[in-house]
């Protein structure tokens, strides 16, 4: 793989599942691209297959009822088809997962210590020894005092921003390439939400991982991400840079998302605006544009067009026409639409 080249590549990924009630599609078509180094957002409503896309990257989708398809090329390899070793011989190596539960994702009856210890040996010829050094280091790299204590003590015994540190420290165990990140700051203070993105900022400048954050707080995106890419349905709407995506989105689910914020100046709204109704069933899509029944701005060609995505570098999948987009701005208005 050349050094300027993407260090994951996805195309047209398409996660199904059989169903009493048909085919359920729960990822639609994705397409993206990681860089080295580099930190991709992915935000959206519960629901709206961001979860299963990464499950999908680290070939974590094992249902006999599932069908993956497309393409997703890591440092040139293709994952998907990948037999179970060759795919046990890259996760956890050079692909990580940090998952949303850090309580679930560790085993109870195991100590901190020798929970990082069999990641390390499983992809390391070092001794016992050397592994339980390994994951004092590492625990003391994603800011846990007393590692030394904390190695051996269980899951139980510790708080949630250290479990979730805990488990940071098992991704980081041989240093991967890309850190899969699924909401890790879900149920978290914010104090030690805080701490957390500083961490996984950090974990780019001092390991050179590429990060994939997947969050629904815009405001998490906002601190440590490079690049969005805002999902719905099971597609995704809009991406594009961080602080062009901010100043100026272009999809009318994200005006909605940030109407929704709060207002850090002027007058304080008497009410929060609210996108109207709910995400749609993934196993009965609405023809068209699956936001189109949500959307104050759908007209005639939403409901029948499938819209894809189009323009460079920051670009949407609305086929709301460019003139008619441009008039409307980012703002709150009573029932939660949009004002001109």
């Amino acid at each position: 793989m050349s050094a300027d080249a993407p260090l994951l590549i996805v195309e047209d990924l398409t996660v199904s599942f059989r169903s009493d009630e048909g085919l359920v599609r729960a990822v639609g078509g994705v397409s993206f691209t990681v860089e080295q180094r580099e930190i991709v957002g992915v935000v959206g409503e519960s629901g709206s297959g961001k979860s299963q896309t990464l499950l999908a990257i680290m070939g974590l989708v094992d249902s006999p009822n599932a069908i993956v398809s497309g393409s997703i090329r890591f440092m040139g390899q293709e994952l998907i088809g990948l037999n179970r070793r060759a795919l046990d011989a890259i996760r956890g190596r050079q692909i990580a997962m940090i998952f949303q539960d850090p309580m679930s994702a560790l085993t109870p009856v195991h100590t901190i210590g020798n929970q990082i210890g069999e990641q390390v040996r499983a992809h390391e010829k070092v001794s016992a020894k050397a592994a339980r050094a390994r994951a004092v280091e590492l625990l003391d790299a994603v800011g846990i005092a007393n590692p030394e204590r904390v190695v051996d003590g269980y899951p139980h015994q510790l708080s949630g921003g250290m479990r979730q540190r805990a488990v940071i420290a098992m991704a980081l165990s041989c240093n991967p390439a890309l850190l899969v990140a699924d909401e890790p700051t879900t149920a978290l203070d914010v104090t030690v939400q805080a701490q957390i993105l500083e961490l996984i900022g950090r974990l780019r400048d001092e390991f050179g991982s590429a990060v994939i954050l997947v969050t629904h707080d815009l405001g998490v995106v906002a601190e440590v991400a490079d690049r969005v890419l805002v999902m719905y349905g099971g597609r995704f709407v809009e991406q594009g840079g961080k602080n062009s995506v901010f100043r100026t989105p272009l999809h009318p689910y994200t005006w909605g998302l940030f109407g929704s914020i709060p207002p850090m100046e002027g007058e304080r709204p008497a009410r929060l605006a609210a996108i109207p109704g709910a995400p749609p069933s993934l196993s009965n899509l609405p023809k068209g544009c699956a936001f189109g029944p949500r959307c104050a701005f759908r007209h005639d060609a939403c409901l029948v067009q499938l819209p894809v995505m189009h323009g460079d570098g920051h670009r949407a999948a609305c086929v709301l026409p460019e003139t008619r987009r441009n008039q409307f701005t980012v703002r709150k208005a009573a029932g939660g639409e949009m004002q001109r």
